[in-house]
C-alpha cells in the first residue's frame, strides 16, 4: 500500500474559487486586466512551483508584470536553504511597504519553503503587517481558495503544514520558457542531512506515478521542448513510495523511448543512492545529457559522517571512476560546503584534493549557513568567518584553474548545442552544450530555441567562444 494519497485532479474542488477570484478582480483590478508579479527565489523546484502558481493565476484571469507599481497581486516564492536567500526576501518584502502605501488595494503574498518555518512565519506576522497572504509548500493546490479568502474576507490569511501526504496532479502550469522545461518526478526528502532544512519544509519523499510523468514528458516533447530537466531532491530514490516501486534508472529508460529531438537532464542525485545502473542508462541513451550533477559536499570522511551524508570519499570516487569509464566525455558538477562546524583546515584540504582528482566542470560552492531546527545549527563552530572566507577563496582558485584547463582542451572541438538566447546586443548568442557549458557564438535570433553544431574557437575560463559550422 502506498504511503501517500494520489489526487489526479488537484483543482477539481478549487474551480469555484477560481471563478470567484476572477469575478472579484474584474471589479477590483486597477487596469483592464488584473496583473500579478511572481518572483521566485532558490532552487529549480521552487521555479517549478512558481510556474504552477502562474498557471493558477492565469486561470483566475491575471496577466503578468515585473513592475510592482502596476501589479494588483505581488507574490514572493521563497527559499530557506541558506541565510542569504532569506535575508534577500526580508529586504525585498520590506521594500513593498511603500508599494502598499501607494496602492492600498494590492495584495502582497509570501509562499514557499521559508513559510514552513514557524519562526519565519511569526516574524512575517509581527513585522510585516502589510503582507496579506502566507502559505507553505504543502498548500500549493489550495492557492485559489486562499486567494479568495484573502480578497473577500479582508483579513490576513496564513496556512502552513497541511496536506503533506498527498501527491497532487492536474495543476495548470504556465512555463517560463518555450524550449526548456522543468519536470518534477517527486517531492520532499528522507535524507535529513544534518545541515539541511529541506525535509522539514518540504516533507517526506513522495514520488509521482510513472504514467503521469511519462504523459507530461510526452506533452513537453510534442510541444517542442528541447531541454527537459527531471526534478527531485534526490532523484535516485525515486519510486520508493509507490505501490509498485520503480527505480529511477527504469523511469529514465522509459522516458528515453519517447521519439523526438530533445535532451534529458536530472537533478539532484544523491551519491549514496546513485547506482551503476543509472550510469549505464545515461551512457546508452542519446537523449540523456552526458552531464552528472553529483554533490559531494566534503572530501573528508569525518565531515561527511557529521553531515549524515551516508557515503564515503572512497565510494564517491569509485562511482565517479565508473561514470568516467562509461562516458569519457562526461561533464561533472557538484555542490561543496566550506566551513562545516568542526571542519579543520586539514579536512578542507581533503576537499581540495578530491576536487583536483575529479576535475569538475564547475562547482556550486557555499560557506556553511546554519539553519534553525537542524542538528548542524547546534554544533560547535570554532572557525572564524574570516578564515572560512579565506578557505572559500582558495577553493575558487583551484576550481578556476581546473575549469580553465578543461575549457582550453575543448578548443577545436565541434559540439552540439542548444541556442538559448542573446548573450549581448551585438549579435552574439548564448548556447549551451549537453555538458552544461556555455558557448557564445555570433548568429541571428531565429536560431534561438534550436539545436546546432558549433566549433569552439576560444576558451575564456568558464565560457567558450565558437562559430556555427553551417554559418
Amino acid at each position: 500500500m502506498a504511503q501517500f494519497e494520489f489526487v489526479d485532479n488537484g483543482l477539481e474542488d478549487q474551480l469555484h474559487y477560481i471563478e470567484w477570484v476572477r469575478s472579484i478582480m474584474e471589479v477590483r483590478a486597477r487596469g483592464a486586466q488584473p496583473l500579478a508579479l511572481v518572483r521566485t527565489y532558490g532552487c529549480q523546484q521552487n521555479v517549478s512551483d512558481g510556474e504552477k502558481i502562474k498557471g493558477m493565476l492565469e486561470q483566475m484571469g491575471y496577466g503578468f508584470t515585473e513592475d510592482p507599481e502596476e501589479a494588483d497581486f505581488i507574490l514572493f516564492n521563497t527559499c530557506a536553504v541558506r541565510e542569504h536567500a532569506e535575508d534577500r526576501v526580508f529586504g525585498n518584502v520590506g521594500a513593498l511597504k511603500n508599494v502598499k502605501r501607494r496602492h492600498p488595494s494590492v495584495l502582497i503574498a509570501l509562499c514557499g519553503c521559508m513559510m514552513e518555518q514557524e519562526h519565519v512565519a511569526n516574524r512575517i506576522y509581527k513585522s510585516f503587517p502589510f503582507v496579506g497572504l502566507v502559505f507553505g509548500t504543502h498548500s500549493l493546490h489550495h492557492f485559489p481558495k486562499l486567494m479568495y479568502e484573502a480578497l473577500s474576507v479582508g483579513k490576513r490569511v496564513f496556512e502552513r503544514g497541511v496536506d503533506d501526504k498527498k501527491v497532487v496532479e492536474g495543476i495548470p502550469v504556465r512555463r517560463d520558457g518555450d524550449f526548456k522545461a522543468w519536470l518534477p518526478i517527486m517531492y520532499g526528502c528522507d535524507n535529513f542531512c544534518s545541515y539541511c532544512v529541506v525535509p522539514y519544509v518540504r516533507g517526506r519523499e513522495r514520488s509521482r506515478k510513472p504514467e503521469n510523468i511519462l504523459a507530461e514528458a510526452g506533452q513537453l516533447v510534442a510541444a517542442g521542448y528541447k531541454d527537459i530537466t527531471l526534478l527531485g531532491q534526490n532523484v535516485n530514490s525515486y519510486g520508493k513510495t509507490l505501490e509498485s516501486p520503480m527505480r529511477f534508472p527504469a523511469l529514465l529508460q522509459e522516458i528515453c523511448k519517447l521519439s523526438g529531438d530533445y535532451w534529458l537532464r536530472f537533478m539532484t542525485s544523491h551519491p549514496k543512492d546513485a547506482t551503476r545502473e543509472m550510469i549505464d542508462v545515461m551512457a546508452e541513451n542519446e537523449h540523456v545529457c552526458k552531464h552528472l550533477h553529483l554533490p559531494f559536499q566534503s572530501g573528508s570522511n569525518r565531515v561527511l559522517k557529521a553531515m549524515n551524508r551516508g557515503y564515503t570519499r572512497e565510494s564517491y570516487l569509485k562511482m565517479i571512476e565508473y561514470a568516467k569509464k562509461r562516458m569519457p566525455d562526461l561533464s561533472l558538477t557538484s555542490d561543496v560546503i566550506v566551513g562545516f562546524p568542526g571542519e579543520t583546515y586539514e579536512e578542507f584540504q581533503e576537499t581540495l584534493s578530491l576536487i583536483r582528482e575529479v576535475g569538475f566542470t564547475s562547482l556550486y560552492t557555499f560557506i556553511f549557513s546554519p539553519r534553525e531546527g537542524t542538528p548542524a545549527a547546534k554544533m560547535e563552530d570554532p572557525v572564524p568567518a574570516a578564515e572560512k572566507s579565506a578557505w572559500f577563496s582558495e577553493l575558487l582558485k583551484v576550481q578556476e584553474e581546473i575549469a580553465a584547463r578543461r575549457c582550453a582542451a575543448m578548443v577545436g572541438d565541434t559540439l552540439k548545442v542548444l541556442v538559448e538566447g542573446q548573450a549581448n546586443q551585438n549579435g552574439v548568442l548564448c548556447c549551451r552544450t549537453e555538458g552544461n557549458i556555455v558557448v557564445e557564438t555570433p548568429g541571428t535570433l531565429e536560431r534561438i530555441g534550436s539545436f546546432a553544431q558549433v566549433k569552439v574557437t576560444e576558451a575564456r575560463n568558464w565560457i567558450l567562444k565558437g562559430a556555427f559550422v553551417d554559418a
